[in-house]
């Protein structure tokens, strides 16, 4: 599935900061490869993706300090009550393993293995205080781009197999709670809020 270019007016309806928390990807060796997988599929994905690295943990909603209005808005109250929901949690850092190369219809990415499924945990305690806007489904994973065009899916998986995937593990010391502006497509996300683990 092709992803269109303009602004989606009709969904920000000018409301700008869109709220989501995520892990930070910083590890060089982990993001040079991310690089050249980007580069591998360029011609099939958005060019111009100034969007960070990151595993998307839990999607928030258009952030505001004001009564909502739509219903995808997010008052900042319940974001300070995510906040100490986690801290209830007191667990140390955590390690991820990226795996594989997969595809969605929309978006080529990596999947993240969570060997103690301390994500759901993560998620369970956002969800106390706030409903996700998000798919159904959580699946942990890392964007390399969206597709430009419809692509079939048979072309994607057979440049898949083409490459040997690396695995990389991911210790995680932090979760952040960010925003990008909702008018730049595959704009820079902006750290709000850093909760230190362990």
């Amino acid at each position: 599935m092709a992803t269109s270019e303009h602004g989606y007016p009709e969904w920000h309806h000018g409301r700008v900061q869109y709220g989501l928390w995520y892990i930070e990807i910083d590890q060089p060796e982990l993001i040079e490869y991310l690089e050249y997988l980007k580069q591998a599929f360029s011609d099939l994905l958005i060019p111009l993706n100034q969007r960070q690295y990151h595993i998307t943990l839990f999607v928030a909603g258009f952030l505001t300090a004001h009564t909502p209005k739509f219903d995808d808005d997010f008052e900042i109250r319940k974001l300070n009550q995510q906040i100490k929901n986690l801290e209830a949690l007191q667990f140390d850092c955590l390690e991820l393993e990226v795996t594989a190369i997969d595809s969605f219809s929309s978006a080529l990415f990596l999947q993240i293995h969570d060997k103690q499924n301390i994500l759901s945990k993560i998620r369970q305690q956002l969800s106390l205080s706030s409903t996700e806007i998000a798919a159904p489904e959580y699946c942990p994973h890392i964007t390399l781009g969206l597709y430009r065009k419809a692509w079939k899916s048979e072309l994607i998986l057979e440049r898949i197999q083409k490459l040997q995937p690396q695995k990389f593990k991911i210790q995680v010391r932090h979760l952040t709670f960010g925003y990008y502006k909702a008018q730049i497509l595959q704009g820079l996300l902006y750290p709000y809020h850093r909760l230190s683990l362990g």
